[in-house]
């Protein structure tokens, strides 16, 4: 038997149970995991509180882990026992300590990566690589205003737009946070709660506007986010930390400089096995060569995964965080 964090029915953090679960025996095309870290991300929020449902009860929650290889199934080629391995994205099932996993959705880790940064760079470090490689792609000298600069997603997308060559606008809640964002590459930040961010914006870019927008806020944020763009700019809505957006209109979107409006997702991003491991590869590239650094900020056991919820949606956490098994 294994350990899992389970589900029985959605709601607040209290409804995490660490309970003993049989994984299972892989079969054609899956392999069994020992995993050594479980990466935490608001999504895995979205799925305990129903926001995202899950059908089957109980579920075990999160996108995210990194571990090894412990036994192969029938016709899985390109892995064997005993290799490491990360992943992120669909089939959910992370919060456990051994899980079975169709293998392509593995790839492959560097002996040069641990499994904590593993486990805490994949769903985060692939949706900076969609978000700023595909969903939009930046340029040098391209200035891009980003929401949420010091969080988890935040950190990586700062490091890696500097790299690129951006200028990057982040909004933070604190002076703390803005230190944060700053050393991972943010140019300006915009304290939100105390700063108009139109008027701040409108003041960086000398009027001018950004191109695009990512924002992973969602309700609090949208409206504003509207009036930073430049004529043609996309809006990309990639979370709902603040609640979703609704009541999209076309006709706003108009009215504004013809802009576009995009919700993308990770697990549409790589469907395909090529795809995910090319976005992999893309990550993993900008890590060994010491452009992005993953910080992993916080770590909890396992069992604990109820207080890193509480902290998560209580905006305590900075960069990383990761459960270790």
């Amino acid at each position: 038997m294994a350990n899992a964090i389970r589900v029985h029915s959605p709601g607040g953090p209290e409804v995490l149970q660490y309970e003993t679960y049989d994984p299972g025996q892989p079969g054609v095309g899956e392999v069994r995991l020992e995993q050594h870290a479980v990466g935490l991300n608001f999504i895995d929020v979205y799925h305990r509180t129903g926001l995202y449902p899950i059908a089957d009860k109980p579920f075990v929650i999160g996108l995210e882990a990194a571990g090894v290889v412990a036994e192969v199934g029938p016709e899985v080629t390109g892995f064997a026992k005993g290799d490491r391995v990360a992943y992120a994205g669909v089939p959910i099932g992370a919060y456990c300590d051994e899980r079975v996993i169709p293998a392509h959705r593995l790839v492959k880790l560097p002996e040069n990566i641990s499994f904590e940064t593993g486990a805490a760079m994949m769903l985060q470090g692939m949706t900076v690589q969609y978000l700023i490689r595909s969903t939009y792609a930046v340029k040098p000298g391209d200035t891009v205003l980003f929401h949420a600069a010091a969080g988890g997603v935040g950190a990586i997308a700062c490091q890696w737009l500097n790299h690129l060559g951006a200028t990057i606008i982040g909004t933070v809640g604190s002076p703390e946070k803005a230190a944060l964002a700053k050393q991972n590459g943010c140019h300006h930040t915009i304290l939100y709660r105390e700063e108009n961010l139109v008027d701040r914006v409108a003041e960086i870019t000398n009027g001018a506007g950004v191109p695009v927008v990512y924002d992973s806020v969602g309700k609090d944020t949208y409206e504003a986010s509207l009036d930073c763009l430049a004529p043609l700019g996309m809006f990309v809505s990639f979370g709902s930390a603040s609640g979703p957006v609704e009541n999209v209109s076309p006709a706003t979107l108009a009215a504004k400089g013809s802009l576009f409006f995009t919700r993308p997702t990770l697990m549409t991003y790589t469907a395909k096995p090529e795809d995910l491991q090319a976005s992999a590869k893309d990550l993993i590239d900008v890590i060994s060569n010491g452009a992005v650094k993953i910080s992993v900020d916080q770590t909890y056991p396992l069992a604990n995964a109820r207080q890193a919820h509480e902290d998560l949606e209580g905006r305590k956490t900075t960069g990383s965080t990761v459960l270790t098994v």
